[in-house]
């Protein structure tokens, strides 16, 4: 198969492709011509890349659960143990940003937008941060 045939049945941009095979996360065979001969476990793997990169999985994860994937004699608890320090990571940027939301929610709340010069998000935002 060609990149292009590749890219519409994984649903990656061929650029993509290229740069997962550049860091080598695949290796499609190469033609006489030089020309990239993907195979179906190719494709297989491009869409595990995919929803593992669609969950935010950084590259670097991607690479070790690929490893584990292919692995038949991988143990469960260690890819439990990489999907759990990712949803840790999730939910502590979750707590961030709603802590920020809170923040703004309060000072746009604070501000009655009028002809006033006046404003308390302007205020809020010079405010050197509470704890300094």
């Amino acid at each position: 198969m060609t990149i292009t045939e590749v890219a519409r049945r994984s649903g990656l941009p061929a650029k993509t492709i290229r740069y997962y095979e550049s860091i080598g996360l695949i290796r499609p065979l190469r033609r006489p011509n030089g020309y990239r001969a993907f195979r179906d476990g190719d494709i297989m793997k491009l869409g595990f890349l995919a929803r593992a990169r669609s969950l935010g999985f950084s590259v670097e994860d991607c690479r070790a659960l690929l490893a584990l994937w292919e692995d038949k004699g991988r143990a469960s608890a260690d890819v439990k143990a990489l999907a759990s320090q990712h949803l840790a990571r999730i939910e502590a940027k979750i707590a961030e940003l709603e802590s920020l939301h809170a923040t703004l929610a309060d000072l746009v709340s604070a501000c009655s937008g009028d002809h006033r010069p006046d404003c308390p998000i302007l205020a809020g935002l010079a405010a050197p941060p509470a704890g300094r």
